[in-house]
């Protein structure tokens, strides 16, 4: 495989932030094999390495988010170009902060869809990090958010999407033609303690479970 080069605005990164990007790299390199090369995977995991770096404060982190961000939006190009046709509806859940309501959405679609659908989330000013609350209320539910970070949309994340739920974005949130879209009115959980997010943790989930129902997947779980 083709040495992954880091571009030259990358260059005053530390050692172990290059080596980890370079991992990065040679990991998606082997995953998009045959469908992506080199340039467009640099391109990919730059940019979205940027795009953290602006919010982040844990610079250690900074390569291992964006592989995992590199990795949604490169399979989300894959379906736009029509690589990936495995017949799963998309569904992107959107907030401004990306850090509470749309990770608890998030958190309810796949726990009931499973591996019938996939679900994506992203923010319009990204925070930096998921809401203490937020997290704590879906644990009552059993639901682990931990694993998710707030993170921008991209073009390609939105164009993959059969469903598109936008809570808060407001003008900010992109259009585009031939996706269905669906604006869920709440509250915004940032700043709340628990007692106060429950009820907008339990408004997610019963709009979770329609829009699950009205797609046609068969709840995984209860």
């Amino acid at each position: 495989m083709t040495d992954f080069v880091l571009p030259y605005e990358h260059r005053d990164l530390s050692i172990d932030q290059q080596v980890a990007l370079r991992t990065a790299a040679g990991n998606l390199g082997r995953e998009f094999t045959g469908l992506y090369g080199p340039e467009t995977i640099e391109r990919f995991l730059h940019s979205s390495y940027d795009q953290f770096a602006s919010i982040s404060c844990v610079p250690n982190f900074l390569p291992l988010l964006a592989e995992r961000f590199a990795r949604q939006r490169l399979q989300a190009l894959a379906r736009v170009e029509g690589h990936h046709r495995d017949g799963k509806p998309v569904v992107l859940f959107l907030c401004t902060h990306n850090a509470g309501r749309s990770q608890m959405a998030l958190g309810f679609f796949a726990h009931f869809a499973g591996d019938q659908a996939v679900a994506w989330s992203g923010g319009s000013e990204p925070g930096h990090e998921i809401n203490a609350a937020a997290i704590a209320a879906m644990a009552e539910r059993g639901i682990d958010i931990t694993g998710e970070y707030p993170k921008p949309w991209t073009d390609e994340v939105v164009r993959a999407a059969d469903v598109v739920v936008t809570m808060g974005c407001g003008d900010a949130c992109p259009v585009f033609p031939g996706t269905r879209y669906e604006n869920w009115e709440l509250d915004d959980p940032a700043g709340l303690d628990v007692d106060a997010v429950r009820p907008i943790r339990d408004d997610l989930e019963r709009r979770v479970r329609t829009l699950i129902d009205q797609l046609g997947i068969p709840a995984a779980k209860g």
